[in-house]
């Protein structure tokens, strides 16, 4: 579902991205974790078109994202780690402006609207400006969006923050169900215990490079050490050390 080739993204001299190869399937839930400054929102934006690769090939059910970007774009949702929202719109104004890119109208659109701001608890605030919104609530405002055309591709950036552990959880049974429902996820965060707990598989990126990818126990097989993951991510990322020669990144 997701397919990248030997993707590099240059700024400049600096190379943020390097020769990045990676296939999501459908219906997984793909961790994507590094230190701060490894590449891991360059990738995302690459990915849901916002940035052109420099060199590479990314590919969405088939659909290059350069080439048939909007075939590629009609199938993602999106939750960037700094969303930008209309801030004088309503919640539902917001909601109907979303479907509408989209090409939802109508009671379809209303239905989906009407789930969505059931399951985020926004019912009581479908009339208030978005303006007037905390950051939680409008982090679930973003979700709700994110999720209304029903995407086959979900893309999201750090979605826990400014989550309270209710809502936290809730976005947690949200993702492992659409996952398991046949959507591909592809999740970037800093949370180990998100990715231990969620994700069919893990890649690591660090210094623009893929160091290791694998399901949880895979990545623990392949260290040899029954290490947590939090051992072996840090070991992987630290800035004295090179990437460990156990856990070399294969699709």
């Amino acid at each position: 579902m997701i397919r990248l080739k030997e993707v590099t993204k240059r700024f400049g001299g600096k190379e943020v991205v390097c020769k990045l190869s990676l296939h999501v399937p459908k219906g997984e839930l793909f961790a994507y974790m590094g230190p701060n400054g490894a590449g891991k929102t360059t990738t995302i934006k690459m990915l849901t078109g916002l940035l052109k690769p420099t060199s590479g090939q990314i590919f969405l059910k088939g659909h290059d994202i350069e080439t048939q970007p909007l075939e590629a774009k009609r199938i993602i949702g999106y939750v960037p780690d700094l969303p930008y929202l209309y801030e004088k719109l309503t919640v539902e104004e917001f909601l109907i402006f979303i479907g509408n890119l989209y090409g939802m109208n109508g009671a379809g659109l209303s239905d989906r609207i009407s789930h969505f701001v059931s399951l985020f608890e926004l019912r009581d605030l479908t009339g208030d400006l978005i303006e007037d919104l905390s950051h939680g609530m409008r982090q679930r405002l973003v979700f709700s969006a994110a999720l209304l055309h029903d995407p086959e591709v979900l893309i999201l950036d750090e979605p826990m923050v400014a989550l309270d552990p209710k809502s936290a959880r809730l976005v947690k049974d949200v993702l492992r169900e659409r996952a398991d429902n046949g959507t591909t996820v592809f999740l970037s965060t800093h949370s180990l215990s998100v990715a231990e707990e969620l994700a069919d598989r893990i890649g690591i990126i660090h210094r623009g490079r893929l160091v290791a990818l694998g399901a949880f126990d895979e990545l623990n097989e392949m260290a040899g050490r029954g290490d947590r993951l939090e051992d072996i991510f840090l070991r992987l990322t630290s800035e004295n050390s090179a990437a460990d020669p156990n856990l070399s990144p294969a699709e």
